[in-house]
């Protein structure tokens, strides 16, 4: 609402573009492949602030079935969780990966994981 008798509504607009703390390239990981075949998955983790992350691994529900490492690409700022399955029988699982971060404004990550292990033809 305006004061001027020939304009008495102006629209006004706002474009904006979010920026959170940390960039995930996925928020879940599906592991699918053969048996005996080699089957790997990565994440990215981006900082987004101008001060370095730290990440630290607080809970994996699939250890002896799916093997995970960090590697710190940039100095507290990038980072791959790479996600590899142990060689096994064919079966289907689900579970997850929490890490804890040093930042408060994104004090946990999650993430997903399921996998399909099929038997040879």
């Amino acid at each position: 609402m305006t004061n001027d008798p020939a304009k008495k509504i102006v629209r006004i607009g706002l474009k904006a573009r979010i920026k959170g703390a940390i960039y995930l390239s996925s928020h879940s990981v599906y592991l699918l492949g053969m048996e005996q075949q080699a089957i790997t998955r990565s994440v990215q983790v981006r900082s987004e602030l101008n001060k370095p992350l730290k990440l630290k691994p607080i809970q994996f529900d699939l250890a002896g079935k799916v093997r995970y490492r960090i590697d710190e690409i940039e100095k507290g700022k990038k980072f791959r969780i790479r996600f590899s399955v142990v060689p096994g029988p064919p079966q289907s699982y689900r579970g997850m990966l929490r890490i804890k971060t040093n930042y408060p404004e994104k004090q946990e990550i999650f993430l997903r994981i399921r996998g399909k292990i099929q038997k040879k033809r």
